[in-house]
């Protein structure tokens, strides 16, 4: 050690002596140098502090600065505002510093008030304790969430905004989210009528995983609504009378608030006039009395009645209407079989739609009238007993069968419509309510048709002729092949048998051949008389002359022949050569003299002479 300070005594020297011959305290007075001198501070670079000053000074420390080393919530002293930031004194060896942002919920704030922090960073780059009081807040309110889910107090909270399916709340400066089926026991009409108010809430549900929290308004009164309910069930019976309130109105009926106990009236009970939508007859809030029809054994489904508080408008129906009265009403609903017509408010008669056309085409009641249509129809049937009343508008003309006879006399012409057609004919439309059959036999003279439809389409017009009339069974028989000649009278004649045409062959069938000689006329030819004379076969396309073999009229059906064309031929020839041969054979015949010696040639041959020289003797002479 003494080495130590002689070698810093004469450090400390020679630079004095570099620097300026000044004299130091060391050099003046070494001893009292050496006595005084700290070593404590050269060896550990630091005073020796006294351990009555140091327990004093940890002392100060424990009852004055925070621990900033545990994520814990403490109470800050807002010391300093700037526009930005909030300086907070922590009891910390140095102040924090808070965004204003983190208090935009309290624009009132100023220097000295108390607020609750989070150490968020010990130090930042320079230096400075970073504190974050919205943190702070969320430990804190979650703390008071989970206690007040716990004890089921009640708590005040912020209706933020509107989101999917319901509203934000701010609870303790948490996100709440209140279902839309949480805030009143009545539904919402007008969310947005909560936004930017305070309300009282219970936390009904948390989900510590994804720190969501959910609170009710709803069970706040759901309460005092149940004891109200259990009241007013205790009291239900059949038939008896309430006020309510509408509360909801729906498609297929209306419901209604009994004060805390809700019941239904169909859409069916609450006028006796047919209507669309209930809310043709009620509004929503709107004050109204109903009459209790049902309810089941614990009385939590209420069926009401509206329309009964009011008489049967069947019983209001003057005496005096009655069958075959003439009345107006208006169209209220079609089905495909008819219309139901209201005649008065709450009675409904049906027009069946084989009632409103004389027609005997049965269309869709659609073709007639509409919803809303005013019409005018006749009573057909009336019971009161069973409330129902059958109408026609029919009726209200004559019918068209009357004059039949008049109109369309046998052998009469007229022009149709062609509306229906079946395998066996076509129904053709004189007028409404006339119709007439057209058989499929009278419908051409020539061509030959398997179903109608190949002839003619629904809605052609068509001439026809009356061949029939049954009045009594209101039927009507019609032709149409009648309103022209016949052309097989004339082709009867032109294609009589034997007669030769010339054609082309137009189709190779099964067992032969069609030829087309005109539009109307196509023969078939059998396959053994398509032989040419050079024993080949006629091919499609090809000409050729062709005899008819067979005509019938009655069942249009024509047979040719190409090979009789040419057999004919050879057996004319053959003939003409049978008449030639036969006229030389007559020219040859023997004379009188050749017999004579044929005689005597037989004569000579019994008697035994040489027949040579009797030939002889005759050449001669």
């Amino acid at each position: 050690m003494a080495e130590k300070a002689k070698q810093a005594e004469v450090e400390a020297t020679e630079a004095t002596t570099k620097e300026a011959p000044v004299v130091s305290e060391a050099q003046a007075n070494p001893e009292k140098f050496l006595k005084d001198f700290n070593w404590h501070n050269y060896q550990e670079g630091i005073d020796e502090v006294d351990d009555k000053q140091l327990k004093e000074f940890e002392k100060l420390v424990a009852e004055n600065f925070v621990d900033t080393l545990d994520d814990e919530v403490v109470e800050g002293t807002v010391i300093h505002i700037t526009d930005r930031d909030a300086i907070i004194d922590i009891n910390a060896k140095s102040e924090g510093v808070i965004s204003l942002n983190e208090f935009r919920y309290n624009p009132n704030l100023k220097v000295g008030d108390k607020v609750e922090v989070l150490i968020d960073v010990r130090e930042d780059a320079t230096g400075q304790l970073v504190l974050s009081h919205r943190k702070a807040r969320v430990i804190k309110a979650w703390d008071r969430v989970i206690k007040a889910n716990e004890t089921g107090e009640i708590v005040n909270g912020f209706v933020k905004c509107r989101t999917k399916g319901g509203m934000i709340v701010d609870v303790f400066g948490i996100e709440a989210f209140l279902p839309g089926s949480q805030i009143d026991v009545k539904p919402i009409r007008d969310y947005d009528q909560y936004v930017n108010k305070t309300m009282e809430f219970k936390v009904v549900k948390i989900n510590h995983e994804f720190k969501n929290v959910v609170v009710s308004h709803k069970a706040l009164i759901e309460a005092d609504i149940e004891e109200q309910k259990k009241e007013i069930i205790g009291q239900l019976e059949k038939g008896q009378v309430l006020e309510g309130i509408v509360k909801n109105i729906t498609s297929y009926g209306v419901f209604i608030d009994l004060g805390g106990v809700d019941g239904l009236i169909h859409i069916t009970d609450l006028s006796w006039s047919r209507i669309n939508h209930p809310n043709e007859i009620v509004e929503l809030d709107q004050k109204l009395n109903v009459v209790i029809l049902d309810f089941d054994e614990d009385k939590s489904r209420i069926q009401l009645g509206l329309k009964q508080l009011s008489k049967h408008p069947w019983e209001a129906l003057a005496d005096e209407v009655k069958v075959g009265d003439k009345v107006k009403g208006k169209v209220v609903v079609i089905a495909d079989y008819g219309a139901f017509i209201e005649v008065a408010d709450g009675v409904e008669g049906l027009i069946h739609v084989s009632e409103m056309s004389w027609s005997t085409h049965l269309r869709s009641a659609q073709d007639f009238v509409s919803v809303g249509d005013e019409v005018e129809a006749v009573i057909l049937t009336l019971d009161r007993e069973d409330r129902k009343m059958s109408l026609g508008i029919k009726q209200l003309s004559a019918d068209p069968w009357t004059d039949i006879t008049e109109k369309y006399p046998l052998g009469s012409k007229h022009t149709g419509i062609v509306r229906n057609f079946t395998n066996f004919g076509v129904f053709v439309e004189l007028e409404e309510g006339i119709d007439g059959l057209i058989y499929i036999s009278d419908l051409s003279w020539t061509k030959k048709i398997k179903h109608p439809s190949e002839f003619c389409a629904v809605g052609d017009k068509l001439d026809v002729i009356v061949l029939e009339l049954d009045v009594e069974g209101r039927k009507l028989s019609l032709g149409h092949k009648q309103t022209t000649e016949n052309p097989w009278d004339a082709y009867e004649t032109d294609f009589a048998l034997d007669t030769v045409h010339k054609a082309e062959v137009s189709e190779i069938v099964d067992k032969g051949a069609t030829v087309e000689f005109n539009e109307d006329i196509v023969a078939f030819v059998p396959t053994r008389h398509l032989e040419k004379e050079d024993g080949s076969k006629l091919k499609k396309g090809e000409a050729a002359e062709f005899k008819i073999i067979e005509f019938n009229k009655e069942f249009k059906r024509v047979v040719a022949s190409h090979t009789a064309v040419f057999k004919a031929e050879e057996a004319k020839i053959v003939k003409q050569a049978v008449k030639k041969a036969e006229a030389a054979a007559a020219e040859a015949k023997p004379t009188l003299g050749d017999a004579n010696d044929a005689l005597q040639a037989l004569k000579d041959k019994m008697d035994g002479k040489p027949a040579k020289a009797k030939a002889t003797k005759a050449k001669k002479k």
